[in-house]
């Protein structure tokens, strides 16, 4: 038994024609969809990414315990266990953070690994003097700008782009190991995630005739920040680098067929979460409320056991249900400590796996839907500072912890899943990455009169309803005491419905 994963990085399901998107060129993601099970209400569990890799690992929310970090010496790691069991894991990815401060253990946990350069504003090449930036650009123009135009100089043929290496060199692993049985293979690209960055090639697929200033980066905000015509511009630079991602999904699909490997072999193509190109007046994710097309991922699985193809699935399903997958796939059972289920019932008899899904960021809203309701909860107060990080490694993003961070930090007894191990509990001195989420308020949609989510709700029955379903789903994540303060989420149905 083998299994190919196929990683996405900020891949808005609603641009691809499975899920409905009638303008973007995405033939194999069609193709893929009529060879495998389409998960329709798929959403991610922690955010942003490299809090939803490792919940990929571990099969477990993280978002109520830290920021951005790396897998903790307690955590369970997916790609481990397959290892410890016999089933050999590579990783061939072009995602930058995991060679940064806040993703540094992650890529070891596999038995081999390889990376692409180049992405985003990865340093790469060293180059002291200033690059040729367009005077008149626009967008996201901090921390890794400069960086970035430096790596594009190296970037200029399609076959030196980073995610044209990554699917190469998997591709290779595949031709290599095709007669060999019990491996993992992660392919994983940075793509479609900003900056749009995108060969001519891929751009003349789309009608353009923008004339204004350069923009294929855009900056986390609202899009009245931007004309009209920018706002078009930069999805069709999103749909451009979109079918880029769809042309190499496609030379996986190929192999697949040359080699008979659909006998044998799972393959799950999903993502990290979504992003918001336009979709209610924002650029980007993590600043603004947590809507459908950041949090509602792309899910494709295979299983060749069920051999169940050309269907779509309507059950509840999450990122945290992954490792369950591929580990019962390979006849290991998932550790107590992952909260995620494997989905083979599901793909097989549509079996359900869960009531609700929680999911958000940390520091910001807590976020819960049952399928029919999205309940976005705040802190009750926007300043309070009940908010902690439960950790044994001290790295942030791009750096380390600050001695002023730590000035006041404890060692506390171990927390449910810590394998017995305690932990420092830091105080949060900002809500973490880039958010302001937390100060907007509550919001609660009806997602089947209101998909688009346009229309908040104001109904004390069903927000009480969703606050204890909510209570019970953070019970079950070992949510940190302080968190049930900060966002006024109690035990008893009469206080949260005072509380609303």
């Amino acid at each position: 038994m083998k299994t190919i994963m196929v990683m996405f990085d900020s891949l808005n399901r609603d641009f691809l024609s499975p899920y409905g998107c009638d303008w973007t060129i995405t033939p194999n993601f069609q193709r893929l969809a009529e060879h495998s099970v389409t998960f329709r209400r798929s959403y991610a569990g922690n955010l942003p990414c490299m809090p939803a890799r490792r919940e990929l690992h571990t099969g477990r929310y993280n978002f109520l315990h830290r920021c951005w970090g790396p897998v903790e010496p307690f955590d369970d790691s997916m790609p481990a266990i397959l290892s410890e069991n016999g089933i050999y894991t590579h990783l061939i990815s072009d995602h930058a953070h995991y060679w940064e401060d806040g993703g540094a253990t992650y890529h070891n946990r596999y038995n081999s690994w390889e990376s692409a350069r180049g992405q985003e504003g990865d340093s790469w090449k060293g180059e002291v003097a200033e690059p040729a930036i367009p005077t008149d650009a626009v967008g996201r123009m901090k921390h890794s700008w400069r960086q970035d135009w430096i790596n594009r100089k190296y970037l200029q043929d399609e076959s030196r782009m980073p995610m044209p290496q990554t699917f190469s060199r998997g591709l290779e692993f595949i031709d290599k190991n095709r007669d060999s049985d019990n491996w993992f293979l992660q392919i994983e690209t940075f793509d479609p995630h900003e900056p749009f960055f995108v060969p001519q090639e891929y751009v003349d697929l789309y009608q353009d005739d923008y004339k204004g200033p350069h923009f294929d980066w855009p900056e986390y905000t609202e899009t009245s920040n931007y004309t009209e015509e920018q706002v078009r511009h930069v999805r069709k630079r999103y749909a451009a680098l979109l079918s880029m991602c769809d042309a190499y999904l496609g030379k996986v699909l190929d192999t697949m067929d040359r080699y008979g490997l659909w006998d044998d072999t799972m393959l799950i193509v999903n993502t990290d979460h979504g992003f918001l190109l336009g979709e209610n007046g924002w650029f980007g994710k993590n600043r603004m409320p947590t809507y459908t097309e950041i949090a509602g991922t792309p899910l494709f699985v295979w299983d060749p056991r069920s051999g169940v193809k050309n269907m779509t699935n309507d059950q509840l399903v999450q990122t945290v249900d992954i490792a369950p997958t591929v580990l019962e796939f390979f006849g290991i059972t998932p550790t107590k400590d992952m909260t995620g289920h494997p989905l083979a019932r599901t793909i097989g008899d549509n079996r359900s796996v869960r009531e609700a899904a929680l999911f958000g960021l940390h520091g910001g809203h807590i976020n819960i839907t049952d399928g029919r309701y999205f309940y976005m909860r705040a802190p009750v107060n926007p300043d309070d500072q009940n908010l902690f990080n439960y950790t044994l490694l001290l790295n942030h993003i791009y750096s380390l912890f600050t001695p002023e961070e730590l000035s006041e930090m404890e060692l506390v007894p171990p927390l449910p899943f810590t394998k017995g191990c305690r932990v420092l509990k830091i105080k949060a001195l900002n809500p973490s990455h880039n958010t302001y989420q937390h100060t907007l308020g509550d919001f609660l949609f009806d997602l089947e009169n209101d998909p688009n989510q346009e229309k908040p709700l104001d109904d004390p029955e069903i927000i009480r309803n969703m606050k204890n379903l909510m209570y019970r789903l953070m019970m079950d994540a070992d949510a940190p005491e302080e968190a049930y303060i900060r966002y006024g989420i109690t035990t008893h149905e009469e206080d949260n419905a005072e509380n609303y």
